[in-house]
């Protein structure tokens, strides 16, 4: 058991054999034989000249964010793309993450496939329980079938959160959905420079270095395996899906490129969403006669904030134009190598920014800690939060922009993400290459366009059907439509004519031109919805054949088509799986929980990725942790930690080898418990001791830290969150992901436990 740290190590290193070994069995199949391999049946081939597939999927960016699209942040690669592509302004996403890369990957409407709602919204309906059946194959699954490599790198997403453990099933990781291989991370977002990662279903730590950032390291991986494909296999086509943390919280970016935003949001948010709005006139991706909507009643106008509030809000959007530029530079890191290998002509490269309008969770005021805002334990940002904006953007925050910035980012439309009534949260640019194919280059296409037309585009594209059946499970049909007609005709008459959206009660029907909107109130900084009947819902109409930005209500006008397009809403989510319709959560029951009955429970060296859902729960009630080790001389590591550095906690020895805990409540407080001398050579019982102070839920108490039964410190915290993270994972002898405790400067990754043996560390509900 002394040996964690070398585990820990190791971990890389098995990924990489295991690559190595994935490779060998590839040559094996591949060695020479008296079979031509044009007709080999242990071979499977893609059609002639099937193009590569690179599909790029950022996060959280709005419409009007990027340069070609009239945003501030330089987007050199998307707009270079776009000059030897086409781009498309009526380009619609589902307005929250995982239905969006569910209905993308699938062709299918989001709650056709299980996952009508952010994974970690889900609930028993059958159209939101995050379960995907295998009767909706990715178009991973149908390419892999039929000849292509397939690699994803980024997020995912995807996977229920009870299957998310180190024993799985794996079925619905990116490996069990078609994928050959898998880097990234599994939650909605990650520490950009401490990230919580996985190659393929293995927990890894980050690779060492002072100058790390996740975008870069998938980008590094992406190009790896591109080369190695082609080392392997000169005639087989790939699908690379590529789809980064950037921009979603928290604003992470490296110093130097948020240095050249400095300034340039000065002048705030309502004169940067005109200024937007008058590039996209220039620009033509948006028509003439376009009106600009007006900022929601909820937003403040810049000119009501101190100028305190302007400074630390203006360093905010700094960092997050800056996060955009710099993951667009790592996508251009995959165009050049395309370019090098002679493949960029022949590769049909899709580059969609954004899985959904700009993200107004960081709150009406921005965020340092947008999570324990978004959840209501940290406060509203004051003068401690303002003295630290020069942190904005490092590893010290887990910083996220006013929700008036994410409106900005969507000029010219009304509402942001998780608003799927309003086209703020639905629509998203994106662009089109493929340069052996497309003759209009540089040209605009405003036929309607829905994520799920994805698949059907690139199935088309690669000249192979839809199945009837993959792996013997009858397939639901598709939903989307292919853009390929749309290549070399900018006139064609648009074929997606029907298409309903909904994402926490919010909820849309579009048809020919026409768009009914049901917005439910669930403001989206908020984390919860108004509990209020769907029937209260005020219905708008708008005609988007001439009102792009969905500007003028005229349902007073058609009062006989709003109710047409409300009944036609009906038989879609009938059909789709939406019914019933609720604001918020549902009942759970029904869904597997893999922490109920679970009061008591032994973990030991070794259990790393241990997702926060599975261990005993901890929020609102007390609790103990109770770790039984033997140390030697100079002991020092993590014993267990929970969470990473915005909230959670670490039980450790520190560099003296003293026993140490550390608590994190996201910025509202963070608690250190030192014992006085370091743990002489032997066994010994670390103990923490939560005693809840009861009243109701989310209430604080007092955390005690002992040592073989002996008090060393105490201190009391204010609340208790939901959970600490989305993403960050429970271990034993190590700190996975972003470090939760004081470890030192020059520690290893993850502060692994040296010269000590960890016997079991048990979690107590009390």
């Amino acid at each position: 058991m002394r040996n964690v740290a070398k585990l820990a190590a190791m971990l890389p290193l098995v990924a990489l054999i295991s690559g190595f070994t994935a490779g060998a069995q590839t040559t094996l199949a591949a060695a020479p034989s008296s079979t031509p391999a044009a007709t080999s049946p242990y071979e499977r081939h893609a059609p002639a000249g099937a193009p590569n597939i690179v599909l790029i999927l950022l996060d959280d960016v709005g419409f009007g964010a990027t340069s070609s699209f009239g945003g501030p942040a330089q987007t050199p690669v998307f707009d270079a793309l776009a000059r030897s592509g086409l781009r498309y302004n009526r380009f619609h996403t589902t307005a929250i993450c995982s239905p969006t890369r569910a209905s993308l990957l699938t062709g299918r409407n989001p709650h056709v496939t299980g996952i009508g709602a952010v994974m970690n919204s889900s609930d028993a309906r059958p159209g939101y329980s995050g379960f995907q059946g295998k009767e909706t194959a990715t178009i991973a699954q149908i390419l892999r079938e039929n000849g292509y490599a397939t690699g994803a790198f980024g997020k995912w997403h995807q996977t229920p959160d009870w299957e998310l453990s180190p024993v799985g099933p794996f079925d619905r990781w990116p490996t069990g959905e078609g994928f050959d291989t898998f880097y990234g991370f599994q939650g909605g977002e990650t520490d950009q420079f401490e990230p919580t990662l996985y190659q393929g279903t293995t927990p890894v730590m980050r690779p060492a270095g002072d100058h790390y950032h996740l975008t870069e390291d998938l980008a590094d991986h992406a190009i790896t395996w591109m080369r190695n494909m082609r080392a392997s296999s000169t005639s087989r086509p790939f699908f690379l899906y590529f789809a980064t943390g950037g921009i979603h919280a928290p604003i992470q970016v490296p110093k130097e490129w948020a240095d050249r935003y400095r300034g340039k949001f000065d002048q705030g948010w309502d004169k940067l969403r005109e200024e937007i709005f008058a590039r996209q006139r220039r620009l033509g991706v948006i028509p003439a006669g376009t009106k600009l909507t007006p900022r929601p009643s909820e937003m403040p106008a810049w000119d009501s904030l101190s100028p305190e509030q302007k400074r630390f809000s203006a360093r905010l959007m700094e960092n997050y134009a800056a996060f955009l530029a710099h993951t667009d530079a790592q996508v251009g890191k995959l165009v050049d190598e395309l370019k090098k290998s002679g493949e960029y002509d022949n590769t049909l490269f899709i580059y969609i920014a954004g899985d959904n309008g700009a993200s107004a969770e960081g709150g009406l005021e921005g965020s340092l800690s947008y999570m324990g805002a978004l959840t209501g334990v940290s406060p509203a940002p004051g003068a401690k939060e303002f003295a630290r904006e020069e942190e904005i953007g490092s590893a010290a925050t887990y910083s996220h922009i006013n929700a008036a910035w994410a409106w900005a980012s969507n000029t010219p439309f009304q509402w942001t993400k998780t608003v799927a009534s309003h086209l703020g949260g639905t629509r998203n640019a994106m662009v089109i290459s493929w340069p052996d194919h497309i003759q209009d280059k540089g040209g605009l296409r405003s036929q309607f366009g829905h994520v799920n037309d994805i698949a059907p585009t690139i199935l088309d594209v690669v000249g192979i059907a839809a199945p009837d059946t993959v792996d013997g499970v009858k397939q639901q049909p598709m939903n989307g439509v292919s853009l390929a007609y749309t290549f070399n005709d900018k006139k064609a008459a648009e074929r997606h004519r029907t298409q309903y959206f909904e994402v926490f009660g919010n909820r849309a029907i579009y048809q020919d031109g026409w768009m009914a909107s049901a917005f439910h109130g669930r403001l989206p900084w908020r984390a919860y919805s108004p509990d209020r009947p769907m029937s209260a819902d005020k219905w708008e109409l708008y005609d988007l054949r001439s009102d792009f930005s969905q500007s003028t209500d005229v349902a007073a006008k058609h009062p006989a088509k709003v109710e047409e397009m409300k009944a036609l809403f009906m038989t879609e989510a009938a059909a789709n799986r939406v019914l019933p319709l609720k604001g918020q959560v549902m009942s759970k029951a029904g869904l597997p929980d893999p922490s109920e009955g679970r009061k008591e429970v032994d973990y030991h060296a070794g259990a790393i990725g241990i997702p926060e859902a599975a261990i005993p729960r901890l929020y609102s009630r007390s609790w103990t942790i109770r770790a039984q080790i033997d140390a030697a001389d100079q002991a020092r590591g993590v014993v267990a930690a929970l969470g990473g550095t915005d909230a959670g906690m670490s039980l450790y020895l520190n560099e003296q080898g003293r026993p140490s805990f550390t608590y994190r409540l996201f910025d509202t407080k963070t608690v250190h418990l030192t014992a006085p001398t370091a743990a002489k050579p032997g066994p010994h019982i670390l103990q923490v001791d939560f005693d809840y102070a009861g009243g109701g839920i989310g209430k604080g108490g007092t955390l005690r830290l002992s040592v073989d039964g002996q008090p060393v410190g105490s201190d009391d915290v204010p609340s208790t969150p939901i959970h600490f993270s989305i993403h960050e994972t429970f271990g034993v002898g190590i700190d996975s992901g972003a470090p939760v405790g004081r470890y030192p400067a020059r520690a290893a990754l993850g502060y692994p436990i040296e010269n000590a043996a960890i016997d079991k560390v048990t979690i107590r509900l009390r």
